[in-house]
């Protein structure tokens, strides 16, 4: 999966797209806004510099351009708020809402497709960030191995 999504960035992105809009909902929006902090924060904590990276990410995202832009930025601002706060509160409040997903298994194997799409956005799909993405699919009672980590 991830030798694919490198080789097949451009494709693997409009796919992703398209799937995302058939799970147009807050549920959904929210659960793949809490992917993006927990990725982001993979490292330890969510810098300003992650942040606007994250920010950037959302408004040119042809996955998340399906929901209303300032409703994604209020999301992800409010997730990464609960993570200045305290990385481990935030941690758990992105779980929380990831786990919202367990039981809808498209919705919840698209998740984790956005949220290694999005770890490998800079060109770089590190260790700390396959972690999450592995957490990220215990969590949703997803083998890790069926997204390549």
């Amino acid at each position: 999966m991830l030798d694919w999504l490198k080789n097949n960035a451009t494709a693997a992105r409009e796919k992703l797209a398209l799937e995302v809009s058939k799970f147009r909902n807050r549920e959904f929006m929210e659960a793949v806004v809490a992917g993006c902090a927990l990725v982001a924060a993979a490292d330890g904590d969510i810098n300003s510099r992650e942040k606007q990276k994250m920010i950037g990410f959302i408004q040119n995202s042809n996955e998340l351009k399906v929901f209303d832009l300032q409703d994604v930025i209020k999301a992800f601002t409010d997730i990464c708020l609960k993570f200045e706060f305290d990385a481990e509160i935030g941690r758990a409040e992105a779980l929380r809402t990831v786990c919202k997903l367990r039981g809808k298994d498209d919705a919840a194997r698209l998740l984790v497709r956005v949220c290694c799409a999005i770890g490998n956005s800079d060109g770089e799909f590190d260790e700390s960030e396959r972690a999450v993405c592995r957490t990220i699919c215990a969590e949703l009672g997803l083998s890790p191995d069926d997204f390549g980590l």
